[in-house]
C-alpha cells in the first residue's frame, strides 16, 4: 500500500510538468554522430576505412538538459551563447522546431559552437561502435557584450520560472560569480551540474554530479565502500550549502541526501546500457522539473532515476518524455536500497 501511494504521489509530478516552466542556464554544445559501414582496413595505415552512411547533430551538454525539459512537457527558457556558425544555426533550428523560446540565446560571432562528434562504425544490421571523438572547441571567451547580453536574459528569465537548472561545461556561459548575483532576484530552487568546478557554487539549492565528480572535488575514492559515500554526501552539503544532493553512480544507481536521510536508490531497468551520452543531462532535467513541481528532494531523486535508467536503454545523445515515465510508473514501483 505504501508504495502504491508513493506511485500516486510521482504519477501526479509528473502530471503537473506541462503548467510548469524553468529557466536554463547553460553551455550549449551540439553532439554530431558521424556513422560509417565498416568496408576495410587502409594501406596507409593499420585503420578502418569506413563508408559514411549518415549524420546527425542533437543537441548536446546544457542544450540537451533544454531539450529533455521540453520533452518532458516543462516550459523551458534557455540562456546560452552560440557562434554564428553550422552548429549554432543547428541548434537554434532544434529549438525552434520544439518551439523553445530564443529570446535567451545570443549568437556571437566571435565565438565557436562547442561541437563533440563522436564517429561510429559498424556494418549492416549491427550495433554501432563509437571509434573516436573530436571535440570542436573555441579557442577564446565569448565576448563583453555577449556575456553582458547573457546575464540580463537570465535575470529576466528567473522572474518567470519556478526553478533554474544550471549546466556548467566548462565553457563559460554558466560561472559561480553570475549565479552569485542571480541568487539574489528570486527565491526558486537553483539547481546545479557542474563538470570541474563543483564546490565553488556554494549556495545553490542542490546539486547533481556524478561520483566521479565528487570523488575529484574532495580528493577521496569511494569505491563500494557505503560508509565513505555516506562521508562525502555530507561534506558536499556542508561545504555547498546545499539543501539535497543527488549523486549519480552509473549502474550502481544514486544517492539523494536530504537532511539527515541518504537514501540510495538501485538504478531503474537493466545495467546492460547501450549508450550513457547525456545521461546526466536527463536526470537533471527530470529531477529539476520534479522541485519546481514542489516534490521533495527523494521524490525528485526516483524520477529521475526512472528518466536516467531509460535514457542509457537509447543511442546516441536522446531524451525521456513525461509519457514514458508515466509508463514507467505503472510498470515498476520505486525502489530503495536498505543498509
Amino acid at each position: 500500500m505504501k508504495s502504491d501511494k508513493i506511485t500516486a504521489r510521482l504519477r501526479k509530478i509528473v502530471e503537473s510538468f506541462s503548467g510548469l516552466t524553468v529557466a536554463v542556464l547553460a553551455d550549449l554544445v551540439a553532439d554530431e554522430f558521424v556513422f560509417g559501414e565498416i568496408s576495410r582496413v587502409s594501406r596507409e595505415a593499420p585503420v578502418l576505412i569506413l563508408k559514411h552512411r549518415e549524420r546527425t547533430v542533437l543537441p548536446g551538454g546544457g542544450a540537451n538538459a533544454i531539450n529533455n525539459l521540453a520533452d518532458l512537457g516543462v516550459k523551458v527558457l534557455p540562456v546560452g551563447v552560440v557562434g554564428e556558425d553550422e552548429a549554432g544555426d543547428a541548434l537554434i533550428d532544434m529549438f525552434k522546431r520544439k518551439r523553445i523560446p530564443l529570446d535567451g540565446i545570443v549568437r556571437d560571432k566571435t565565438w565557436r559552437t562547442v561541437t563533440k562528434t563522436r564517429i561510429l562504425a559498424g556494418m549492416t544490421h549491427t550495433s554501432r561502435q563509437q571509434v573516436v571523438r573530436i571535440d570542436h572547441e573555441p579557442e577564446n571567451d565569448f565576448s563583453s557584450q555577449a556575456k553582458r547580453k547573457l546575464e540580463q536574459a537570465a535575470q529576466a528569465y528567473l522572474g518567470r520560472s519556478k526553478a533554474l537548472l544550471i549546466s556548467d561545461y566548462g565553457y563559460g556561459a554558466a560561472t559561480p560569480e553570475l549565479v552569485k548575483r542571480l541568487k539574489r532576484t528570486r527565491a526558486v530552487p537553483l539547481v546545479l551540474d557542474s563538470r570541474y568546478r563543483l564546490l565553488e557554487y556554494s549556495g545553490v539549492t542542490a546539486a547533481t554530479p556524478n561520483e566521479p565528480e565528487v570523488e575529484n572535488a574532495l580528493r577521496v575514492e569511494i569505491g563500494n565502500d557505503w560508509a565513505k559515500l555516506r562521508w562525502a554526501a555530507n561534506e558536499v552539503m556542508a561545504r555547498m550549502k546545499l539543501d539535497s544532493l543527488l549523486i549519480t553512480r552509473g549502474r550502481d544507481g544514486m544517492v539523494v541526501k536530504l537532511g539527515n536521510e541518504v537514501v540510495d536508490i538501485p538504478i531503474y531497468g537493466s545495467d546492460q546500457v547501450v549508450d550513457v551520452t547525456g545521461a546526466g543531462d536527463t536526470v537533471i532535467a527530470t529531477f529539476t522539473a520534479a522541485l519546481a513541481a514542489g516534490a521533495d528532494a527523494v521524490d525528485a531523486a526516483h524520477l529521475a532515476n526512472y528518466a536516467g535508467g531509460m535514457v542509457v536503454m537509447k543511442r546516441g545523445t536522446a531524451t525521456v518524455s513525461g509519457p514514458e515515465l508515466l509508463h514507467a510508473l505503472e510498470t515498476s514501483a520505486p525502489v530503495r536500497r536498505k543498509h
